[in-house]
């Protein structure tokens, strides 16, 4: 005898293709945000914003006292250079002070920085330790020394424009403004290869992105090549705190601050000697990225933070999280739709294909010392990926040290207390 079937427990082979279809679109979108649709969506915001709001920097009269500090560890082939550099800035000297912060330096540096011969109208000191507790915990011994108003931090392997502090402390006419980020530039030499390339390419994206996050309303964390924030606006770091730049403005900003961009004050270092030194570099920003993913969860709500819960997961969180998840993921799906014979997944697939192949064309030519242009980005692209995994798995595991080995750079050596 037959029975009528059941419509509801009817199998439809198409519908796990949809399922896939759904995923594939969304992953595919949502990558694509991250990386390039957020900066089309945030330029189309700040045009909008142009037509509404033309307000000028108005011009600072008097001007702040500033510390200028220096944080570095074993610089002893950097430390001259970088005073020098400190001594250039155009900025009244009366009005500054400079501090250096060597802790746990076990070369040259401290007694360089403490046999200088200083012009008798600068105003310095210098603060070292034998015990090396990273960075932070160095800066923050600084701050608790901190009698001006304003402070700026930058690393000891960088070189800073002589406007830098001029450009930097008329941000601060606008009291709604807490910090104010540089800009970081990447020096690169003729023989560099393909990584250091993509580097200077990727923060040259990351400085636009940074100065329209600015326009439309607050920086998404500092670069520590060079920041400034006034110091009624610092609070003490955690000390196992892996990317204490991002997160202590992060926090300046949750509290309320705008922190502002400014490109006419920037920060020049070496790009990484090779790509095995990038990748330390990457690593440990990767595993910082995520841990202040956890530690500012409450900024993913935009209900209670607004423009900034959207300015972060649109151009940090997604980064970090979601869209290095999904790039395998898609991969795969879009394997599994082209197989169906639709022209349109093939087509896709084989771009997805051809992509990877010149990020791995561009790792084996970088091997030789040999370089392609037209590789820089999808390799460079790869690198950081693969960064962030490395760095989940090193920050689950517990061995990401605030202690961080530092990554050299070419020509010098990369500052890490």
């Amino acid at each position: 005898m037959d029975f009528p079937a059941n419509p509801r427990f009817t199998f439809d082979p198409s519908k796990p293709l949809r399922v896939l279809e759904i995923v594939f679109w969304l992953g595919l979108a949502l990558v694509f945000y991250a990386y390039l649709g957020y900066g089309l969506v945030l330029w189309v915001f700040v045009r909008a914003k142009r037509l509404f709001n033309s307000k000028s920097l108005p011009l600072t009269t008097a001007l702040p006292e500033v510390t200028f500090v220096v944080c570095a560890y074993n610089e002893e082939d950097w430390i001259g250079q970088k005073i020098e550099n400190s001594l250039a800035l155009d900025y009244p000297r009366h009005l500054v002070q400079f501090c250096f912060v060597t802790d746990g330096s076990d070369d040259r540096t401290a007694e360089l920085v403490r046999h200088y011969p200083f012009p008798p109208d600068v105003r310095w000191q210098l603060l070292h330790q034998p015990e090396r507790r990273g960075k932070i915990a160095a800066f923050h011994r600084a701050m608790e020394q901190m009698s001006s108003p304003i402070v700026v931090s930058t690393d000891a392997n960088t070189l800073v424009n002589p406007e830098a502090l001029q450009r930097i402390v008329r941000h601060f006419s606008d009291p709604k403004v807490g910090a104010v980020a540089g800009e970081k530039r990447i020096s690169m030499a003729e023989k560099d290869d393909a990584s250091s390339a993509g580097e200077g390419i990727y923060w040259k994206y990351e400085s636009l992105l940074k100065k329209w996050d600015a326009e439309l309303w607050s920086v998404v964390g500092a670069a520590g090549e060079l920041f400034s924030f006034r110091t009624e606006c610092y609070q003490p770091v955690p000390p196992d705190t892996l990317v204490e730049d991002f997160y202590l403005t992060m926090r300046i900003a949750q509290r309320g601050w705008r922190v502002q961009y400014e490109p006419g004050a920037w920060a020049a270092e070496g790009s990484s000697a090779s790509v095995a030194e990038e990748m330390k570099r990457k690593v440990r920003i990767a595993a910082g990225g995520l841990q202040a993913v956890w530690r500012l969860a409450p900024l993913l709500n935009p209900f209670r933070y607004g423009v900034l819960s959207f300015q972060y997961i649109s151009h940090r969180v997604l980064r970090w999280t979601l869209a290095p998840v999904l790039l395998p993921i898609l991969l795969v799906v879009n394997g599994i739709l082209a197989l169906q014979g639709q022209l349109m997944y093939q087509v896709l697939l084989l771009a997805q294909i051809v992509f990877y192949l010149a990020a791995f064309a561009g790792w084996i030519l970088e091997q030789r010392k040999l370089k392609v242009k037209a590789l820089f980005v999808p390799y460079y692209f790869c690198l950081m990926n693969w960064a962030m995994y490395a760095g989940f798995v090193r920050l689950i595991r517990g061995k990401q040290s605030v202690l961080w080995e530092k990554a050299k750079r070419s020509g010098r050596q990369n500052q890490g207390v």
